[in-house]
């Protein structure tokens, strides 16, 4: 990709004196107070909680595993909300499941939450649902890696929520907390009817302050994640003999205009940083059937006709809102330059917004790095937003300042080959842990 950026990406920090200095202005939630470089003795407590008892979080991530929680399965869901009902109520918190209407397609949502007055008010964010069923994709230990749907993306980062908050409350540290926690039942594969679905998450985050999300430790921390939507063409053309083609009176037809425009996409565009897009299916011909539903369809044509249809569709991501806009106006603009006889349309869907970076993400990072050092473990620096997909915690990063990855170290997501590496599960913990104590204990 290009180093350069576009005026709509204006708001990405990059590395260095830039991200310094957002780490120095400390952003809206104040978070220096939360840097001490050593372990409280409290927190040496916490941290001795989470080391003894791995085995029993390990136990419970088996467990979860097992119950297939695939995003349309709601009896899993459901399931998986029980689960946690019991273990976060016996910490002190009112659980509940959010069922979502019929319309939403979708089966709802687990929540808990502890309504007190110290402290940062945080939002701690999950997820139930997984990518593939898990029918045949059941907890399988080998050494110290786990296998399975969602040991990875992220049913062992819903583990590291609730031991992490065991910790805190083995020390007393629970009390008088503002802590809203939210795993999603849909995260994966969205409801049609996404601002419907994502109301309780949105309106958990307008109650707080820090949003902690905690899909895979990749390693750095998660600032900036890019936003997801999607395109789809449609091109018609005026039918002919292609004995004419190439003449004046003949149209160039529904294929060639639609190569056209792709290929002009990735001609003009494909140098913005952060932004990238992609046809997932391609269809054109004589007769042809497109279902933008399920992205199928049916094309017949012969080498003899000007083709009279084509349809595409792909996806758009992008790191900020500002840069999403310009590349549509781009986008647009070269689908109206047309080839003659043809005529096209391109229309937009919204899907998962974008996590912009900000001074606020990035002072919450320093306080993430602070913790680590004070763990006795290395730095935390920003992973670059090319390589993380959409998450949920982008719903929430208009209203609060937030950071992701705080998971545990997990491989080949959206695989059947899914694992997670459990000898992370417990510094992932307690980083978690410690975290959440400095940050509730923060004005």
């Amino acid at each position: 990709m290009s180093n350069t950026m576009n005026a709509g990406a204006g708001r990405v920090v990059r590395a260095g004196a830039i991200a310094l200095a957002c780490i120095a202005m400390l952003g809206r939630a104040g978070h220096a107070q939360a840097g001490s470089l050593r372990l409280s003795p409290i927190e040496e407590r916490m941290r001795a909680f989470v080391r003894g008892h791995e085995a029993e979080q390990i136990a419970l991530l088996e467990k979860a595993v097992n119950i297939s929680s695939g995003t349309m399965n709601a009896a899993g869901l459901r399931a998986m909300s029980r689960l946690f009902e019991s273990e976060f109520a016996a910490i002190g918190f009112d659980t509940q499941w959010i069922a979502l209407p019929d319309s939403a397609k979708r089966a709802g949502h687990f929540f808990a939450e502890r309504r007190g007055s110290r402290g940062k008010r945080l939002l701690l964010i999950g997820h139930l649902d997984t990518v593939f069923e898990g029918d045949s994709e059941k907890f399988v230990r080998k050494d110290s890696l786990a296998y399975g749907a969602g040991t990875s993306d992220m049913k062992s980062g819903d583990l590291v929520i609730l031991y992490a908050l065991k910790a805190l409350h083995s020390v007393g540290a629970l009390d008088d907390t503002r802590i809203i926690v939210a795993m999603t039942g849909d995260e994966e594969d969205p409801s049609p009817l996404m601002e419907l679905s994502r109301k309780p998450l949105v309106d958990a985050a307008k109650r707080s302050d820090i949003a902690l999300g905690f899909e895979e430790d990749a390693g750095k921390g998660t600032v900036a994640r890019r936003g997801i939507g999607s395109w789809q063409l449609t091109v018609t053309a005026t039918q002919g003999h292609t004995s004419g083609m190439f003449s004046p009176s003949t149209s160039f037809g529904a294929i060639y205009e639609i190569a056209r425009i792709i290929s002009a996409f990735r001609e003009r565009l494909s140098g913005e940083q952060y932004l990238t897009f992609s046809p997932g299916i391609i269809l054109g011909g004589t007769n042809v059937t497109f279902d933008s539903t399920m992205l199928s369809g049916k094309a017949d044509g012969k080498d003899n006709i000007v083709a009279p249809l084509a349809y595409a569709h792909g996806d758009l991501r992008f790191l900020t809102r500002e840069q999403q806009t310009k590349a549509r106006e781009a986008m647009r603009a070269i689908v109206e330059e047309g080839l003659r006889g043809t005529s096209a349309t391109i229309s937009f869907e919204d899907g998962t917004p974008s996590m912009p970076p900000t001074p606020g993400n990035y002072a919450l990072l320093a306080v993430v790095d602070t913790v680590s050092r004070a763990l006795g473990r290395g730095p935390v620096e920003a992973l670059d937003p090319a390589l993380r997909g959409a998450a949920d915690i982008s719903f929430v990063a208009e209203y609060v300042d937030a950071v992701d990855g705080l998971g545990a170290v997990g491989m080949r997501s959206h695989s059947r080959d899914e694992h997670v590496n459990l000898k992370t599960l417990v510094p992932a913990t307690e980083r978690a842990a410690v975290l959440i104590y400095r940050l509730t204990r923060a004005r």
